[in-house]
């Protein structure tokens, strides 16, 4: 036996096949050879797709109640002139017949219609709740943004900032105040002319008169040499020769 045995092979790989490695299929991918793969399911109908259909579905309805309607009024005007008989018996029962069947389209169609508004409201029921989700959902985030928003606000730093500008607001009118301020005139006293407003109230008379004299007597200022000065400027005026128109 030792004789016959080749060299390449060992004593233990007598009589043993060589292993095949293979790849392992998954049961599903088995199942699929086997049997094929299933048919997607197709996706169930919406609220809207039912309404179209029944939509649908009504105006056929009205279509074939339009032929009645034109085929019972033919039989109509037919059998007004027809004299009575067989012949008007039998067009009489093909119009009844006619007008059975138009009363039963009629009566499917109201259905239809009624399942398709309640389809409608079912539809519109449930967008309402979505709209009402989103909005809940869009308001919330809202104020999220907004706590988040607030945190870096500091009410005390408001406040100083607020009175921060009211300072400025006061100095700002104190310079105006400071800069329409009136130059070379007296003070005149409030007081006096208090008592002289009183006395003229008393005896309107004296206002008469201050008006004919054309000048109040509350207005007399004490001289403060705005006169002379007047009189120099117009002396100096006078002197200097009119210009000649060119």
């Amino acid at each position: 036996r030792d004789a016959f045995r080749s060299p390449l092979v060992g004593r233990r790989s007598l009589g043993r096949r060589p292993e095949l490695h293979s790849p392992r299929i998954a049961p599903h991918a088995m199942a699929s050879r086997l049997f094929g793969k299933a048919t997607p399911k197709a996706p169930a109908p919406t609220t809207a797709d039912i309404s179209q259909k029944l939509g649908a579905s009504a105006d056929g309805i009205d279509g074939k109640i339009q032929k009645l309607e034109t085929e019972l009024a033919r039989y109509t005007s037919q059998m007004k002139n027809m004299k009575d008989g067989p012949a008007k018996k039998q067009v009489q029962k093909r119009a009844m017949q006619i007008l059975k069947q138009k009363k039963m389209y009629e009566a499917q169609r109201d259905r239809t219609q009624q399942q398709q508004f309640n389809m409608d409201q079912i539809g519109f029921t449930k967008d309402t709740l979505v709209d009402t989700k989103d909005t809940v959902n869009a308001m919330k985030a809202g104020l999220k943004d907004m706590k988040k928003e607030f945190k870096k606000m500091d009410l005390g730093k408001i406040e100083d900032l607020q009175d921060d500008m009211a300072d400025m607001m006061e100095q700002a009118e104190e310079i105006q105040s400071t800069l329409g301020r009136s130059y070379a005139q007296d003070d005149v006293d409030d007081a006096d002319l208090e008592a002289e407003l009183a006395a003229m109230e008393d005896d309107p008379s004296l206002f008469f008169q201050a008006e004919e004299s054309g000048e109040a007597d509350y207005l007399s200022l004490p001289s403060t040499g705005t006169g002379e000065a007047s009189a120099t400027t117009a002396t100096k005026e006078e002197a200097l020769p009119s210009a000649q128109p060119a």
